[in-house]
């Protein structure tokens, strides 16, 4: 049984056996799913921008759609990669963008109002799990500034510097005998 992990692997690579558990946090899992969504609107956004602004009662913002729609791949992308706190706090900001673009819209005489009034709720409540998924994962994976890592307690050797003294040692008369000194 092959596992996807041993694709990129280099041939002396050891294979993946079997996965375990995940070691990512239900946040880190949150901001992937939000990436994913991300990427998902901002293809809806940039293929079909004239049925999102006929559904709010947008008419003549394609563009604007559009341009939404590469923000929201970009920003979907940067919250998959490893540094993902970048792309999910531009979720954020793209979510402040976003509701403002439809308050805009919730007007008395647009006939759509209530699609518009559907949508922002929605907004907001993306909104508050970007905001959850950003301030955790943030947290979680920074640095605390002011209070440098302590090494002191490692030499460096996996196996105790004795046993790298003893290596050495045996590395050094193997190398005599395979070159004729005695």
């Amino acid at each position: 049984m092959t596992y996807i992990s041993n694709i990129t692997r280099s041939q002396g690579d050891p294979n993946v056996l079997r996965s375990g558990p995940s070691s990512l946090a239900a946040t880190d899992r949150l901001g992937r799913l939000l990436g994913w969504f991300s990427i998902g609107l901002g293809l809806v956004e940039l293929l079909a921008p004239r049925r999102v602004t006929r559904t709010l009662g947008m008419e003549g913002n394609e563009n604007l759609i559009r341009a939404y729609g590469a923000r929201e791949i970009s920003s979907g992308v940067l919250s998959l990669l490893v540094e993902k706190q970048v792309g999910l706090w531009s979720r954020v900001a793209g979510d402040g963008l976003d509701a403002a673009t439809l308050i805009t819209a919730f007007r008395a005489d647009n006939r759509k109002r209530d699609n518009v009034g559907l949508a922002l709720a929605m907004v907001l409540g993306i909104t508050l799990l970007d905001l959850i998924s950003a301030q955790t994962v943030t947290s979680r994976h920074s640095r605390q500034r002011g209070s440098p890592q302590q090494y002191q307690d490692r030499s460096g050797f996996p196996q105790g510097i004795e046993k790298a003294r003893g290596a050495a040692k045996d590395f050094k008369a193997s190398t005599r005998t395979y070159s004729g000194a005695t």
